[in-house]
């Protein structure tokens, strides 16, 4: 069962986060070859001070 994890900073509506979730579906299972059904998508919303690139973080960008 193809699991995908993924993080974002915080602010995307649901409904992008809906779109990104099916395009993330249906090319696992295009490549994949399985079913829709096993495919799982978690989103995770992440505040930008607590993303940190090179030691600094995106709130300071």
């Amino acid at each position: 069962m193809p699991f995908i994890h993924v993080r974002l900073f915080e602010g995307r509506t649901p409904e992008k986060k809906a779109e990104l979730g099916e395009a993330l579906t249906r090319e696992t299972v295009r490549v994949l070859g399985c079913a829709p059904e096993s495919v799982d998508v978690v989103f995770d919303d992440v505040k930008r001070h607590d993303w940190m690139t090179a030691g600094k973080s995106h709130a300071a960008k």
